[in-house]
């Protein structure tokens, strides 16, 4: 089924949070309010992502889509190896083991592309990157459309070259990961609102609106701000159909602050503020995957404790108006709260 981002009955698009927030079940919520869902195929084998295409599409046949991490070059071992020693005492107060060997991950790139090559899906975007020209020319041959995540307008310009469809633009005030090109790469300070104008300025494709979206209001400026729709992560994490844990979603209303730090993933990633982060995000290196991998026996067990002094507990900046319930009311009352 074609797909036209400005003709979707509800502009708003489901981010696709890895890790396990993201469901085909809310995907299926949200295509249902009149929206567009997305599966997070990032941190996710080929085979597993297949097995969530199969799963929405036994929800109905609304359009979906498909997000795809790209892989980034490997990172400084030896300042990986030296946040691995600040690590370890803490690795040891809570009996688990940190991985000493950590080798190349190009998160089964191309056996996921290869899947959807063969069983094509309406909608695949990307982050961390862009995939090249001859990757891009290939799912368009297949009837995909393509979204590109891009932070800044000379990322929008290199999207644009390599042939993406539309992009979606993240603003700082965005939570979990931003969506720089390059690990290193400082990640920009230009609010939502200002960062779509001047994207709008260097491309004429149709732009997303993504970062600190919580209410109507929001919503409404990011349209009025030249976006075709809007995307919404944070303010899903408390639905129903969310996989975020009970910890996690108890922590949006529980904590006040957020903050965008490498410590936990070695890429930005915004969350909410916590011990672990004060401790560690000055010496978390630009490596990823690599400390992803480092601190992921560490965050498993902060999870199981539920202890949201020491987990990952992606946010953005209009957490606090996260509200519990079924996705498709969510999405219902926020456009309805958007028209005024």
């Amino acid at each position: 089924m074609a797909v036209r981002l400005d003709g979707l009955a509800v502009p708003v698009i489901a981010a696709p949070m890895a890790g396990g927030a993201s469901t085909p079940e809310l995907v299926a919520a949200v295509n249902r309010a009149g929206g567009l869902g997305f599966l997070a195929a990032g941190y996710r084998s080929a085979t597993a992502m297949t097995e969530q295409v199969a799963l929405v599409r036994t929800s109905g046949d609304r359009p979906f889509g498909v997000n795809l991490f790209v892989p980034a070059p490997p990172g400084d071992r030896a300042a990986v190896a030296a946040y691995r020693e600040r690590l370890r005492p803490e690795a040891e107060q809570w009996g688990v083991t940190l991985p000493e060997d950590i080798g190349p991950d190009r998160d089964d790139w191309e056996a996921k592309l290869a899947a959807l090559l063969a069983d094509p899906v309406p909608v695949v975007s990307y982050t961390f990157g862009l995939p090249t020209a001859e990757e891009a020319a290939a799912l368009r041959a297949v009837g995909t459309l393509q979204i590109g995540t891009v932070t800044t307008p000379e990322e929008a310009q290199a999207a644009q070259a390599v042939g993406m469809d539309a992009l979606c633009v993240q603003g700082p005030e965005a939570g979990g990961h931003r969506g720089t090109h390059r690990v290193a790469d400082p990640p920009g300070e230009l609010p939502l609102l200002e960062l779509l104008p001047a994207v709008r300025e260097v491309t004429a494709l149709p732009l997303i609106a993504a970062g600190g979206i919580g209410d109507g209001a929001a919503i409404a400026a990011a349209l009025r701000a030249g976006a075709v729709a809007v995307q919404l992560g944070t303010a899903l994490l408390r639905a129903d159909e969310s996989g975020a844990s009970a910890a996690h979603r108890a922590a949006l209303t529980g904590l006040p602050d957020t903050t965008v730090t490498r410590a936990f993933t070695g890429r930005p990633a915004r969350g909410l503020r916590n011990a672990f982060i004060d401790r560690h995000g000055p010496y978390a290196p630009p490596a990823y995957p690599e400390v992803h991998h480092l601190t992921a026996p560490l965050r498993v067990a902060a999870t199981r404790r539920g202890d949201t002094t020491a987990m990952h507990l992606w946010a953005g900046t209009a957490h606090h108006l996260a509200e519990p319930g079924p996705a498709e009311a969510i999405v219902a009352d926020l456009w309805r709260a958007a028209r005024g």
